[in-house]
């Protein structure tokens, strides 16, 4: 099939939605698809990094001066939707593809948009939702109580209801929007990890000393956006609280952007005890989480985002101290040491359990590294061309009853 991507971000940058992009698009290459996605006018040329056909078509730089790629709103990205619109819109009726794949609440509504103007195409949409719009921009701080808020909330319901098919990131997102979508429930494609990343990686100690991390500390590890709504200020308010009760305790943190969590670790005086690596490419990523011990994800659920870094944490062999999520579960079982009170607290006991613990840390290592093989793209990239094929066949059936 020929599969338009809408991708109404600055793709590709290093962070979860990208790489959800990124990973299903190769992956559905793999399995003989043409895919072109549209998107921004910045972020990086992936064929830099690995060897694929996927053209990345890129809206005009007609503002120049947004160079954002960090996650959040910006009244700016209207424009640049706009925009987008117009790019979908012209490689819609110039390759005339079999699906439009959008990503995100702005990204459905795109997709929706060209749909809809070439109707006699019988095009058909599938909209990919990585979260809550509303609760993003609360997250945010874009958003509070209030009549601009209830706005968002029936427009975010109505782009909820689009597309033939809806599929979302985790479990508890597929709840909430099956909660309100009319017809067509959503699925649940859960993000995957590219094992081949992790294959044939030098030993552990060796990445250690090639990164220059100390001999004698347990590496605890975050990988990610370090913005609030990815729990961030849970994981600053823990790493104080670890390192008073265990003083082999080594943070290292990668993301961006990286203004916030500095300034607290040189607030707190920190420097001795925490690495902040800023940006951190998302192809170096297997070589940092190798060196590490112990990995930290502090995503609460009130966005009903899925946890990509946790598949990236398990290829690497690391257990994982997080919040007690369905979808954390889903992902860890037993390689998990969760906190039910989501909190800094609650965090840090979460990682004082595994540094405390040797023998749990070994096995957590391992059932994490047994349990990645089960999340790989190829079988979400499988899943998606199921829903592709479903689709296209009711249309063929329409078409015949006709």
């Amino acid at each position: 099939m020929k599969i338009l991507v809408i991708a109404p971000t600055p793709f590709f940058s290093d962070r979860g939605t990208h790489i959800r992009i990124l990973e299903e698009a190769l992956a559905l290459e793999k399995r003989g698809h043409k895919i072109t996605i549209a998107t921004y006018h910045i972020g990086r040329d992936v064929r830099r990094e690995v060897k694929t056909a996927i053209d990345v078509r890129r809206i005009l730089r007609l503002l120049f001066w947004y160079k954002k790629t960090e996650a959040g709103p910006d009244w700016q990205k209207i424009i640049l939707d706009i925009m987008l619109i117009r790019k979908a819109l012209s490689l819609a009726l110039a390759q005339k593809p079999d699906i439009i794949h959008a990503h995100l609440h702005e990204g459905v509504l795109i997709g929706w948009i060209v749909q809809k103007l070439l109707f006699w195409r019988k095009i058909k949409l599938v909209a990919d939702f990585h979260g809550s719009l509303v609760r993003e921009m609360v997250s945010h701080s874009y958003l509070r109580e209030g009549i601009l808020r209830g706005t968002f909330q029936r427009v975010e319901t109505f782009i909820n209801n689009l597309g033939d098919f809806a599929v979302t990131s985790s479990g508890e997102n597929t709840e909430n929007i099956a909660r309100v979508r009319r017809k067509n429930k959503p699925a649940t494609v859960l993000d995957g990890v590219n094992l081949n990343y992790y294959r044939n990686l030098p030993e552990k100690e060796e990445l250690g000393r090639e990164y220059e991390f100390p001999t004698d500390k347990i590496i605890i590890a975050y990988a990610g956006a370090l913005v609030a709504n990815k729990g961030t200020r849970y994981l600053l308010e823990a790493i104080p609280a670890v390192l008073e009760k265990e003083s082999r305790a080594y943070f290292l943190i990668g993301g961006f952007p990286i203004g916030e969590t500095e300034r607290f670790v040189k607030e707190k005086k920190l420097e001795g005890s925490v690495r902040l690596v800023s940006p951190l490419n998302y192809f170096e990523l297997p070589r940092l989480l190798k060196a590490s011990d112990i990995a930290v994800d502090p995503k609460d659920s009130e966005t009903h985002q899925a946890s990509g870094k946790i598949l990236q944490y398990m290829a690497a062999g690391l257990p994982v101290a997080c919040f007690d999520r369905p979808n954390n579960r889903a992902y860890l079982a037993e390689a998990g040491c969760y906190s039910r009170e989501i909190s800094g607290k609650g965090l840090a006991e979460a990682i004082l359990n595994l540094a405390q613990d040797p023998q749990a840390m070994e096995k957590m290592a391992g059932i994490s590294l047994q349990r990645a093989e089960i999340f790989s793209w190829e079988k979400s990239a499988e899943k998606l061309e199921e829903i592709y094929e479903k689709i296209a066949a009711g249309e063929k059936d329409k078409r015949n009853q006709k």
